[in-house]
């Protein structure tokens, strides 16, 4: 089946599974020549991908391409993976010979590696990249020098900050829990720093750790029973996925959370402090842009974000009794009441 009558066939299910996204039919009238855009993250079996995530990821990248002028079905086609299919998600591979991609997008590390496995010329461009070299993804962050490139989220000295920011909000505090995911590249050197920042504060560590969504109540339920005094949430895909999830287990222990990741509050969490997700994949698009207009990834140096981004929630303070110092509120870019 030639690519331009399968990207047809995929009309209904566009539709039907992320019109909020592609509009509906948008795929189906679009032209071959337009480049074909495809997002290689699917959620692991049995489990359903949350419509906040597609909107953070996709939502944010459709909308960077359409402030570069891209506009979907008119001059460029973006597809899910898990889309491809009404019954099963397939593989990297099988979307690759399906559709013949020009760019494939990775949400987070793990779907680089995937997709860096499936093909060494397809350009990949990924929002969340993380220990990048170790993994053989890139062979420096100034020059990635293959067909990998994109965006590194995950700052210098950005675990001291929380672990300051979990003092600010306990400040009593002196055992800190860590609910962490050593499946994910993105755990192990958060992991290293924060008990660094811990140390230098001359406060205890506590480990959890949940490397799958069923692990995460038990997790918690350790960090409730060992008696910490605020749990830091790592940032890693499962976390983020799964934080309506870690939310909810939190309040019910009383354990005060910190997080990475705004969605983390937003979705119930106490406070977090980092990198906006948001402006990751928004800036995905350029070098997407970049790509379609002739660069090659290996040439396009990985980025940086540059501003840091604050949400407190106050509902979950007062839930939990937290009393959050009102500097802490007045500097938050983001408050939830």
């Amino acid at each position: 089946m030639r690519r331009r009558e399968f990207i047809r066939g995929l009309g209904l299910i566009g539709a039907a599974a992320g019109s909020t996204l592609f509009g509906r039919g948008s795929i189906a009238q679009s032209e071959p020549e337009h480049p074909l855009i495809a997002f290689v993250g699917a959620p692991p079996p049995g489990s359903v991908v949350p419509q906040f995530i597609i909107e953070l990821t996709l939502g944010n990248i459709v909308k960077g391409l359409s402030e570069l002028g891209y506009v979907k079905g008119r001059n460029i086609n973006i597809i899910r993976r898990a889309d491809i299919f009404p019954d099963r998600v397939p593989t990297i591979e099988e979307m690759i010979a399906l559709l013949k991609p020009d760019i494939l997008l990775a949400g987070a590390t793990l779907d680089a590696v995937a997709a860096r496995k499936a093909t060494a010329t397809i350009p990949i461009v990924c929002a969340a990249l993380a220990d990048a070299v170790h993994l053989g993804l890139i062979a420096s962050e100034a020059r990635p020098g293959g067909n990998v490139t994109g965006i590194e989220p995950y700052l210098a000295g950005l675990p001291t900050k929380q672990i300051e920011l979990a003092r600010e909000v306990v400040p009593t505090a002196q055992r800190v829990g860590l609910l962490t995911n050593l499946s994910d590249p993105k755990g192990p050197p958060q992991i290293g720093d924060l008990k660094e920042a811990c140390r230098a504060l001359s406060l205890s560590v506590v480990e959890a750790d949940a490397s799958a969504a069923n692990d995460i109540p038990g997790a918690l339920a350790t960090l409730a029973n060992e008696k910490v005094d605020v749990v830091v949430v790592l940032q890693t895909s499962l976390l983020l996925v799964r934080c309506e999830q870690i939310g909810a287990i939190a309040l019910e222990r009383r354990l005060p959370t910190v997080f990475g990741y705004r969605e983390h509050v937003t979705h119930g969490g106490l406070v977090s402090y980092g990198v906006d997700l948001r402006w990751c994949y928004w800036r995905t698009a350029y070098f997407v842009d970049k790509i379609l207009k002739g660069a090659r990834p290996g040439d396009l140096p990985i980025e940086f974000p540059t501003k840091l981004w604050s949400a407190v929630n106050l509902k979950t303070a007062k839930a939990l009794g937290v009393t959050v110092p009102a500097a802490l509120i007045a500097r938050a870019d983001e408050v939830i009441e």
